[in-house]
This record gives structure tokens, C-alpha cells and sequence, in this order.
């Protein structure tokens, strides 16, 4: 397979874990130059450090909170002065905070979701997108889910945030229409990453029993596919990958193996 990866400069958020450390590892890999920006900067130099060791890739790393709209712009606005307009953009950033029902929900969970999952994403694409429309070149990639297509029990607000994403990524891709940026998501179901565990509020025994019995994707398998997107012709738009494990159909069909 050709790669169209090699020279490019991709910012990936929330980089500091799961898929969005997977990519940076797999886009390096391929020869890409990143940005990456997530909260825990300690975690971000730690990763650089990593890749710029493994694989001679050059890596800048910001703090970020994608919450924050007033940081985002002048993220923005770093990046334009130091001409570090990225070819490509993971919105990665997201989290599910709880499991409640929607009749006894907890306010700060569903907030912390709304203002990431949603708001976050549309912070960054807001003042990175006409960086990449002034440029003439650039690829959106936005990090949705299986819950953005079938909601499950405790899933509510999780969910409403995930079909969100999926119809922003849709309405992206009609604004930009007669440009040359295109506008991709990949929508993961289960993948063993820190996501549960942060869902659970830290419990990782509850967290592990979410992937009891089946072999989940990895966020390698993730990154494969981001790749794939990311590294198709100019002229191809891949606007969407549903990835699941094998042994998961759907949220409700997910064939567990037990010892009983």
C-alpha cells in the first residue's frame, strides 16, 4: 500500500492515551510529523520523547483542555504564527462519564460530556478548520462510537453526545463541499482502552468486567483504521467506519464465553 502519510503534519487530540496515543504511534510510524495536545502535557513529552527515539518523527505537544474555548483559540492562533497548519486533524478528545438512568443522572457526568465530547469538538473544529480551508488542503478525522448509532441501557447522555458527533461529521462534510478538505469518522464499539475505566470514576474492577469474555479491539486496531482513512487518495473521502470486534454485532449482541 502507498503512503500518502509520509510529510505530513497531523494534530491528534486527547493524544495522551488510548486511540489517540495509538495513532500517534502508528502516524509516526508512517513517517507523519505530529501535534499533540491532551491535558496531561507530563504524559504528551513522555509519548514524544518515546517516538522521537523510535522513530525519528518530529513531535510538538501542547496542553490542551478542548473545554476550554478560549485556550483552543489560542492554540489556534500558535499554531498559525509558527505556520504549523496541519494536513490532517483527529478529533480524539471524548470520554463517557457514568452509567445512570436519565431520571437520576448526575449533573457534573453529563456536563463533563456535553462539554467534551460536543463542545470540545466543535472548539477545535471551529478555529482549526478555516486554518486548513486558507491553506486549500486538509482531512478531518472525528472519533465517534457505535453509541452514536444504538443507544443502550445507562447510556443516554453518552449516546446523545456520540449521535452528535456523527451528524456534525455529516454536516462538516456538507459545509465543506467545493473545498478541498475532506471530513471523516470512525465509530469504534467496544475497545479495551482507560474509557471504562474512566466511565466507572476509576473503579477498574467494574471497568474490566465490560470486556469479560470476549476479546475486545485494541486501540491499535483503531488506529489502523484512522490510517486508512487518512491514507486514502486525495481525491477519495472515507466518510465513516463502523469497527467492531468480532465478537461484538451490535451494543446488545456480543458473544461472551464463560467458564460455566
Amino acid at each position: 500500500m502507498e503512503n500518502r502519510i509520509q510529510g505530513k503534519l497531523i494534530l491528534i487530540t486527547g493524544a495522551s492515551a488510548g486511540i489517540g496515543k495509538a495513532c500517534a504511534e502508528k502516524l509516526a510510524a508512517s513517517g507523519g510529523s505530529l501535534i499533540l495536545a491532551a491535558r496531561r502535557l507530563d504524559r504528551l513529552h513522555k509519548i514524544g520523547q518515546k517516538l522521537l527515539e523510535k522513530y525519528g518523527a518530529a513531535i510538538d505537544v501542547f496542553a490542551l483542555d478542548v473545554r476550554n474555548r478560549k485556550a483552543v483559540e489560542s492554540f489556534s492562533r500558535e499554531l498559525k504564527a509558527r505556520d504549523m497548519i496541519p494536513d490532517v486533524m483527529i478529533n480524539n478528545a471524548g470520554l463517557a462519564s457514568g452509567l445512570d438512568p436519565l431520571h437520576s443522572g448526575n449533573f457534573e457526568d453529563w456536563d463533563r460530556m456535553i462539554d467534551t465530547n460536543i463542545k470540545g469538538l466543535l472548539n477545535v473544529s471551529r478555529f482549526i478548520i478555516p486554518l486548513m480551508v486558507a491553506s486549500g488542503r486538509g482531512h478531518v478525522v472525528n472519533v465517534g462510537s457505535l453509541a452514536g448509532y444504538q443507544v443502550y441501557p445507562g447510556g443516554n447522555v453518552y449516546n446523545a453526545t456520540k449521535f452528535a458527533v456523527r451528524a456534525l461529521s455529516e454536516g462538516m462534510n456538507i459545509d465543506l463541499a467545493g473545498t478541498a478538505i475532506r471530513v471523516s469518522m470512525v465509530s469504534p464499539g467496544a475497545v479495551n482502552t482507560e474509557f471504562s475505566a474512566v466511565r466507572f470514576h476509576g473503579d477498574r474492577r467494574a471497568a474490566q468486567k465490560v470486556y469479560e469474555g470476549f476479546e475486545p479491539s485494541s486501540a491499535a486496531d483503531v488506529a489502523e483504521a484512522i490510517f486508512f482513512i487518512i491514507n486514502a487518495p486525495a481525491h477519495v473521502n472515507i466518510q465513516n467506519i463502523l469497527l467492531t470486534p468480532t465478537a461484538q454485532r451490535n451494543v446488545y449482541c456480543v458473544d461472551r464465553k464463560t467458564n460455566n
